[in-house]
């Protein structure tokens, strides 16, 4: 078949292809980056299922209106605003979780040859994404505190971007968080360039200790014209259920009006079924009481790695022990003539039958063949000491 050329410039995903060796018995798998089917609350879920079909049965079942679920609008609104954003409920859209938007943010923004900026590393899929749609993507650097706002700086002089994408709390796959002086810094680079900020935030709420810093969009209304430069993209996947597959996007007005236009001819709206459900149960009040319990338990298991981590691979590994979010990323020291390459790490490790995933596809330029991706999500603390045990064996 003669296949569209825009596909010549994208692959598979190297994780879903990974998931495929995890069907062997006795695996542990510390690969995926979902949240644990444990820790939904089923029983919250079902009592917002049977009230959405008592009370709203039509607006649940038939077709809804592409911009959302208006309900569901409303309780997002009063989410966001319970997070220190204000926004009305027709300034948001309600998504096909958090990926669409991101799909509909290429789809409206991104021409072929269009420079992009995201950090190195970043989400596989919004890589995948972007280029799908032809653009050149720049990778910027980060450290220990996110993304080097100086560098980023001169990355959008230099290039013009169409936009910059950034997950600045716990992101995936690097976990971490970009402080409050760089989130401000963003947004004074984003006014004065006029460049678009893509605020990625499925992470924020999944934090161990401290509350995170505010999100780029809540600090807009310290930075004089800066709502005007920036789109916020928000999941319930990981705090609720990824089944439901409700996001949502604040953006400016205009780029809200081309993504919903946009919406209209892909899937003309999200499940009105997952979004009545979801409407219901933010009206429930469960909400803090899940999170609360997630974060112990999420809290509980990326310290055990971190020890474990510490006590089987001593100097042969380097991370930044995470505050949030489901992962940990790491680098291969080579010390003492041990491996360095996470992908030749990877093959032994299957042999002892525990899976991470190699960091090099989650850069868009300049892979570090070093590093790689830890999710503690998925497994209890047992399974885990037991799965970085077996990866001590495979670094031998």
């Amino acid at each position: 078949m003669n296949f569209a050329s825009r596909l010549d410039n994208v692959e598979t995903s190297a994780i879903r292809e990974l998931f495929k060796l995890l069907g062997k018995p006795g695996i542990i798998s510390f690969a995926g980056g979902f949240p644990d089917a444990a820790m939904f609350d089923v029983e919250g879920i079902r009592e917002s299922v049977n009230k959405a079909l008592q009370q709203e049965a039509g607006g649940a079942l038939q077709y809804g209106a592409t911009e959302g679920y208006e309900p569901l609008r409303e309780q997002l609104s009063a989410f966001m605003a319970s997070k220190g954003v204000a926004v009305a409920a027709d300034g948001l859209i309600v998504t096909t979780g958090s990926q669409q938007a991101l799909d509909l943010i290429g789809k409206t923004m991104i021409s072929p040859g269009d420079k992009v900026i995201v950090e190195g590393p970043t989400f596989l899929a919004t890589i995948q994404c972007f280029r799908l749609y032809g653009a050149d993507i720049i990778s910027a650097p980060i450290d220990e505190n996110g993304v080097k706002v100086d560098v980023l700086e001169q990355l959008i002089v230099e290039h013009k971007p169409k936009f910059v994408y950034l997950i600045p709390t716990f992101g995936n796959p690097s976990g971490r968080m970009l402080s409050l002086e760089r989130r401000k810094r963003v947004l004074e680079l984003a006014v004065n360039h006029e460049t678009l900020i893509v605020e990625d935030d499925p992470y924020g709420d999944l934090y161990f200790g401290e509350p995170p810093p505010p999100s780029i969009l809540s600090l807009c209304a310290q930075q004089p014209g800066a709502r005007e430069w920036v789109a916020h993209c928000g999941s319930l996947s990981k705090v609720l259920s990824p089944g439901l597959r409700v996001g949502w996007m604040v953006a400016p007005p205009e780029l809200l009006a081309k993504a919903t236009m946009c919406k209209q001819f892909s899937d003309a709206h999200t499940s009105t079924f997952a979004q009545a459900t979801a409407a219901q149960y933010l009206k429930s009040g469960r909400m803090p009481a899940t999170l609360a319990k997630v974060r112990k338990t999420y809290a509980e298991r990326a310290a055990a790695m971190g020890a474990a981590l510490k006590r089987e691979l001593g100097d042969a590994i380097e991370f930044t022990q995470p505050q949030g979010g489901l992962f940990f990323w790491a680098r291969l020291t080579g010390a003492n003539g041990r491996i360095s390459d996470a992908n030749e790490f990877a093959k032994k490790a299957i042999e002892e039958k525990v899976a991470f995933v190699p960091g090099a596809p989650f850069f868009a330029t300049n892979p570090d063949l070093s590093t790689l991706r830890l999710s503690f999500a998925t497994a209890d603390v047992a399974k885990i000491e037991e799965g970085v045990g077996r990866l001590g064996k495979a670094m031998g």
